[in-house]
């Protein structure tokens, strides 16, 4: 029988490769792991002139704002405002005449602060799974041969 041994340096230098690469994505900032949808446009204050009750689905309020010189009506993707509230909104660029689509300019619709942790967790569990392999590949098949 052929006995295998491990060196700890093997394992060890799976680990610390590991480690630097949660390391160097972490340090990275949150633009490595998918960075938000950019909104264009710029932030500008608005009056919520016709408010939304929050228990019906894509409810919009009405909004009425200032933007180079003019007044604006808005349809705001929002709910729950009292009316006469005033809201940060974010005006699109290529604004037009009637009624435009505007986000409150404190939202990125579509993405939560959840998202790096749990990027950071996966990058983690993956690591651990190349490491585990590479020990896997590093040991050898585990078999005792079959006697003829």
């Amino acid at each position: 029988m052929i006995a295998h041994r491990i060196h700890w340096r093997t394992l060890a230098i799976a680990a610390l490769v590991g480690i630097a690469i949660v390391i160097s994505v972490w340090w990275a900032g949150p633009g490595a792991l998918g960075s938000p949808a950019g909104v264009d446009g710029t932030p500008t204050e608005a009056t919520v002139t016709k408010p939304a009750p929050c228990n019906d689905t894509n409810v919009k309020e009405s909004v009425q704002f200032r933007f180079g010189g003019q007044d604006h009506t808005g349809s705001l993707d929002a709910c729950g405002h009292d009316q006469n509230d005033r809201v940060e909104i974010m005006v699109p660029t290529g604004l037009g005449s009637g009624t435009v689509d505007v986000h409150l300019a404190d939202v990125v619709p579509g993405h939560s602060n959840l998202r790096r942790p749990l990027g950071l967790a996966l990058l983690a569990l993956s690591c651990l799974g190349g490491a585990t392999y590479a020990f896997l590949v590093q040991r050898g098949p585990r078999r005792q041969p079959v006697p003829a």
